[in-house]
């Protein structure tokens, strides 16, 4: 995941000690290290950059403040004022601008929503109505405030409205406030580090990928070999039926953002796949579902099988199964994989995953969107494979082709979200918001490109970039990143001609094309590319180098596209 401690700035009009201590003694990864800055200063520390706090150069700021503290004429309109909209809007115009500013300080901000005490019942019945009630405006002022930040990719809007509800009448405690100017329970704090906690996962490509289920009692009630197809508990005037169809109807809900599906079962494969096919109140079909094992096999044995296919990490997986024994087994054996515990009551199975913090992004693409699909034509890849002889005929009978554009604001957030998520084919596996990759691409001695691969089956979309950066008579190859799912279709050897050709270009065929090679837990595939790519290879400090002199021959039945 990058650092192993990442430094955060928590900005309030509070005393946040409290989640201070929640958030940097929280187990899960990534570790934090808080800095807090002077009480009360909230507008002070957003203003002004030469404050001690920043000074520790914080990789990220959190910031928490109350709407009556920090916008004026909400607090007018709470002491029951007739204060119009228009100029609640104003002040938070204003203090949007201020978080605007400090985007640039840090590589994210994360900006917690508005809420105000619940024993504060406002206007009574009135409080929802638009140009009196309290609660009417607040909603109305995190609406606009979130409209403001859209236009910044690197700030984040957190939802603290769920960690009230959460926390209950607990929530806000007047005591706390009075002894301590603490404005939130300890049980908000703590939603509050699990909802961070994720947030910072999916910023830095920690994001959960794939759920791994079993069948029997998990998507569907009964022992499908015992009982047939037919009679398993699945919809119809049945309350446990309908908690499986609920949870199927969850579960397909996450095939739109992008997270894939596949099973780990003890059955009869065929018995199985009929029940699917077959049953009328399935939500789920096969294609819906990537991979399949569905045998008597061990199942953390299917599991590795099926990251090897799929080529993804453990560390992408999430697995969920009824059965404790089960899930003991791929927690001992497995560990990167993620195995929540899951309820013996079917009908908290909906609720339990929708709960889960392990699926956050900081944006969906349409390649995610797609990516179930894309696996299926992978399926019909491998299966084109098969038929056919040698690995080049194979490609040759997909028609590749591969589309080359430099970075643009059309492409920056699929190629931020690459260069953040990919870890296998990574040369470095350095991180950067979309503001520091479109900075850093602009600079006049750096080139970034990124490739689009399509087949004859199907768009992979965006799925690599290349970058360089420009030095005397030299010309190193800063960024090589290319998506698991086209690895191995000789991109790669596109991907470096058109380093190789720009920079002899460049270096009008005299000098040096260099890379060199971070390695990390995950990226040994990169690795071995490079090792067989031609480059000369230098063990001393893990770089590779080309003379400028050579051409770099691109295979011939892959069509390479200029944008």
């Amino acid at each position: 995941m990058g650092k192993k401690e990442f430094g955060c700035l928590l900005i309030s009009d509070f005393t946040i000690n409290n989640f201070a201590g929640y958030l940097d003694n929280d187990k899960s990864l990534p570790a934090v290290r808080s800095v807090i800055p002077p009480f009360d200063q909230a507008v002070r520390v957003l203003t002004d950059s030469s404050l001690e706090c920043w000074k520790s150069e914080p990789d990220f700021a959190v910031v928490w403040t109350r709407p009556d503290s920090v916008i004026e004429s909400f607090c007018e309109l709470t002491r029951y004022r007739n204060v119009p909209i228009e100029e609640i809007f104003k002040e938070v115009d204003s203090y949007s601008s201020l978080l605007l500013d400090i985007r640039n300080r840090v590589k994210s901000v994360f900006v917690i929503t508005w809420t105000f005490p619940s024993y504060h019942r406002g206007f009574g019945m009135l409080d929802m109505k638009a140009g009196t009630g309290i609660s009417n405006a607040l909603m109305r002022m995190n609406i606009k405030l979130s409209e403001n930040l859209d236009q910044a990719s690197n700030i984040h809007i957190l939802n603290a409205e769920r960690w009230v509800n959460i926390a209950g009448k607990n929530a806000f405690n007047p005591k706390l406030w009075y002894m301590g100017k603490i404005a939130f329970s300890n049980e908000v704090f703590v939603e509050a580090t699990k909802d961070l906690k994720s947030a910072l996962r999916g910023i830095i490509g920690g994001s959960r990928k794939l759920v791994v289920l079993d069948l029997d009692e998990t998507l569907w009630g009964g022992i499908v070999g015992d009982v047939g197809w037919q009679n398993i508990r699945l919809g119809g005037h049945d309350p446990i039926g309908e908690a499986f169809v609920d949870f199927q109807n969850t579960l397909k809900s996450l095939l739109r953002r992008g997270i894939l599906l596949a099973i780990a079962s003890k059955n009869e494969e065929e018995v199985a796949l009929k029940a699917i096919k077959s049953h009328p109140e399935m939500v789920l079909k096969l294609d819906d579902f990537v991979s399949w094992r569905i045998n008597w096999q061990d199942k953390a044995q299917n599991i590795v099988d099926m990251a090897s296919e799929l080529k993804l990490g453990f560390q992408s997986m999430v697995y969920i199964d009824d059965d404790p024994v089960e899930r003991a087994r791929i927690k001992e054996t497995l560990p990167e994989v993620f195995v929540p515990d899951w309820p013996e009551d079917k009908m908290l199975y909906a609720s339990t995953l929708l709960s889960l913090h392990c699926f956050d992004y900081p944006s969906i693409s349409k390649e995610d969107v797609a990516r179930t699909e894309m696996y299926a034509f992978e399926r019909q890849r491998q299966d084109l494979r098969k038929k056919i002889g040698s690995f080049d005929e194979w490609l040759k009978r997909l028609e590749i082709s591969v589309e080359i554009e430099e970075l643009n604001e059309a492409s920056l957030q699929r190629a931020a979200q690459l260069l953040n998520k990919t870890n296998q084919m990574n040369l470095t596996t350095r991180r950067m918001t979309e503001d520091e990759l479109m900075a850093w691409a602009k600079e006049d001695n750096h080139k970034l490109w990124t490739f689009r691969a399509r087949d004859r089956l199907s768009d992979s979309g965006l799925t690599g970039l290349v970058s360089l950066e420009f030095e005397n008579t030299k010309t190193r190859i800063v960024d090589f990143v290319l998506s698991c799912r086209v690895m191995g279709r000789k991109i790669e050897e596109i991907m470096v001609h058109k380093a190789i050709s720009h920079a002899r270009a460049s270096l009008s065929g005299v000098g040096l094309v260099w890379a060199k090679y971070v390695p990390t837990p995950k990226n040994k595939p990169c690795f071995n590319f490079w090792k067989s790519s031609g480059f000369k290879f230098s063990k001393k400090d893990n770089s590779f180098s080309w003379d400028a002199k050579k051409d770099f021959k691109p295979p011939e039945y892959i069509e390479i596209i200029e944008g």
